[in-house]
């Protein structure tokens, strides 16, 4: 069976996605607010040139529904607007925050400053997984997160994120209902049976091989757009036949794992494709090294400029959750864009 993708073009926002939906020019972007009128049909690698995406050749149209139509609500958040995550990471090796949230009343106090500043989720994290740092056991990863956890379940929606089966297991114990799996489930055998049983929510990651140490040794992409495409709907498939739907499921393209900057940007730039999958898009790209590479900025923490243009061209592009250092910043930003894409603003009205 031949390999085929619909890559939404000609995006539109605001008044004029409705409008052009409504008048037959164009369809909507994983059920809106945005739209494409044109689309690029891709069939075993060949492209096969840009069509209107109200005109498909015969036997194309089977792959527009899970394209158009709005995926389910992850873990129960609003599917309105895109949704901000904090990244909590209690670790002493984080290439951007490393250290400041080892100790639990520090990470706890900064959970809650997060929420307040606008975070819909919490992603709490016990092992760095930048390029060249030392794997961590699940017993340290569990000891650095389980008071954190613990506590913030109580305030928030808390992400977990590990690839280790008995860290999943004590996270959604101590009250954290998404897992977050840089892995894609693949690592941990017990990982999968795990968030099919407990029905949580789980985020997969493309990373191009299991060992973070030696992820950016693989970038030898043909076709990174397509790669990564390919590898997170074999995924999404597999899960679902594993009993893990698919409106519990959503796709990260792994910006930074295992690619370089010019993949990154690529990635970033062709992002409507993997709506195609039927699952919500999280992109994380804040601070990462692509975009210091862009913006000639040397260290993670002055990055904010950049990462905030990253998380809105994402927003822009059909990301529905973006992970991020900056909370306050991007939820501000997001606000802003919205209000400039619809031409209004509830705050005036």
């Amino acid at each position: 069976m031949a390999e085929r993708w619909i890559e939404p073009l000609g995006l539109l926002q605001g008044a004029a996605a409705l409008q052009a939906v409504r008048d037959g020019h164009a369809l909507p972007l994983a059920g809106g607010p945005a739209a494409f009128a044109l689309v690029r049909l891709i069939e075993d690698r060949r492209d096969l040139g840009i069509h209107s995406a109200r005109g498909l050749p015969p036997g194309w149209e089977a792959l527009l529904p899970p394209l158009i139509r709005r995926p389910q609500a992850f873990a129960g958040l609003p599917d309105d607007r895109p949704l901000v995550m904090g990244i909590l990471n209690a670790t002493p090796d984080s290439f951007s925050n490393g250290g400041q949230h080892l100790d639990p009343a520090a990470a706890i106090a900064a959970g809650h400053a997060m929420l307040e500043a606008g975070a819909d989720i919490l992603d709490i994290g016990g092992e760095s997984t930048r390029p060249g740092a030392p794997p961590v056991t699940p017993e340290e990863e569990i000891a650095r997160i389980r008071p954190i956890l613990r506590e913030l379940a109580k305030a928030a929606v808390v992400s977990v994120d590990t690839r280790h089966a008995a860290t999943m297991r004590m996270a959604l114990e101590e009250g954290a209902e998404i897992v977050n799996d840089i892995t894609a489930l693949r690592q941990d055998a017990a990982s999968v049976r795990l968030v099919q049983e407990a029905r949580a929510p789980v985020v997969l990651m493309h990373m191009p091989v299991l060992d973070p140490r030696r992820m950016q040794e693989a970038t030898g992409y043909a076709d990174v757009v397509l790669e990564v495409a390919r590898f997170l709907r074999q995924r999404v498939e597999t899960a679902e036949a594993l009993g893990i739907p698919r409106g519990r499921i959503a796709i990260d393209p792994g910006l930074g794992f295992g690619k370089t900057a010019a993949q990154n940007l690529a990635l970033m730039e062709r992002l409507p494709l993997l709506a195609g999958i039927g699952c919500r898009i999280l992109v994380g790209a804040s601070r990462k090294r692509f975009v210091g590479s862009v913006t000639g900025v040397a260290t993670p923490a002055g990055r904010q400029a950049g990462s905030l243009a990253v998380a809105l061209a994402a927003a822009a592009a059909g990301a529905t959750i973006l992970r991020v250092h900056d909370v306050a910043e991007t939820a501000q930003a997001l606000r802003m864009w919205r209000a400039c894409a619809e031409g209004r603003s509830a705050a005036l009205d």
